[in-house]
């Protein structure tokens, strides 16, 4: 499937900005199931400096700078990205086996997949999320199938209200009021894995959404999206690099607790993945720092993502 997406945040500020810098990750990444194909950023006011540079996630992540005063910021991401349906691909280790695997030996041969079985900034170790996924997580299941329940329950029990919460509110107040949005819902995944001792990490992208029938697309009217990958030590298959372009001996496979999808390296062609990391703090779309007056500030983002 060809997608292009657009996505522009527009800041306001008050008084002006003198001056800023910025980290971006809005360039999708290329993965055996996705390749992308064109990729622009542009800025205004325009930037007196622009690169970029990879993380250590293996994300594209630009800076750039601002050396004006300024009471407005438009930043515009524009890619164009093809993807495909992701394989068929199974796992048979059990939940056991794989937290097992990934117990600390001293003198054992580093993972990659183990920096992501720690808790990070916005996904604490809190008894509420093991027991959460207790019911799901059992010992002698297979991880691939617990992930799957674990991912139409938090779907089931969950209403998505995008009033319910903000970017900083913690994954515990989400799973006690059962309510969030996406950033929310992966949050709490991740924290029922990794409680577990499962190695488990953060995707941002976009979500090809459909119009109602007779409706046409609405412009800017999509949105970021997120969700969640889980290790699974004893899959193979053809993905020899996951997205950071790191050498794997097993396979991710994603799994989208809002929309109770999965598939392995992506939960469909219909996704877009632009970075991974622990969680959302490691991803975010735009962040920077204001020198001299933005003391008061208004956001607005539109995103559209459609098929060409």
């Amino acid at each position: 499937m060809l997608l292009r997406i657009t996505h522009q945040t527009r800041y306001g500020y008050t008084p002006a900005v003198q001056h800023a810098q910025h980290m971006a990750w809005l360039q999708p990444v290329s993965t055996p199931w996705q390749q992308l194909l064109d990729f622009q950023l542009q800025a205004d006011p325009a930037p007196a400096s622009m690169d970029t540079s990879t993380d250590v996630f293996g994300n594209q992540r630009c800076h750039f700078s601002i050396e004006q005063p300024h009471e407005a910021l438009t930043v515009t991401a524009r890619s164009l990205v093809q993807t495909a349906a992701p394989p068929i691909r199974f796992s048979h280790a059990t939940c056991a086996q794989v937290r097992e695997q990934f117990a600390y030996r001293a003198g054992q041969q580093f993972s990659q997949a183990a920096e992501f079985l720690y808790p990070s900034p916005y996904v604490a170790r809190e008894p509420a999320f093991v027991d959460y996924a207790a019911p799901s997580l059992s010992p002698d299941r297979c991880l691939f199938e617990a992930c799957i329940e674990l991912t139409a329950r938090i779907h089931a029990d969950f209403r998505y209200d995008p009033h319910s919460t903000d970017l900083h509110t913690p994954a515990l107040t989400a799973l006690e009021q059962r309510c969030g949005v996406c950033q929310d819902f992966a949050h709490i995944m991740l924290a029922c894995l990794r409680g577990l001792g499962l190695p488990a990490r953060y995707v941002s992208g976009y979500l090809l959404t459909q119009p109602p029938p007779g409706q046409p697309r609405l412009i800017g009217a999509d949105a970021s999206h997120a969700w969640v990958s889980v290790f699974l030590p004893d899959a193979h298959g053809e993905q020899a690099l996951d997205a950071g372009g790191i050498q794997q001996h097993g396979l991710w496979c994603d799994f989208d607790p809002t929309n109770n999808r999965f598939g392995w390296g992506t939960p469909g062609e219909d996704y877009v993945t632009v970075a991974i990391g622990r969680d959302f703090g490691d991803v975010t779309p735009l962040r920077g720092v204001l020198h001299g007056g933005g003391h008061g500030h208004t956001l607005d983002v539109g995103v559209t993502v459609e098929p060409v």
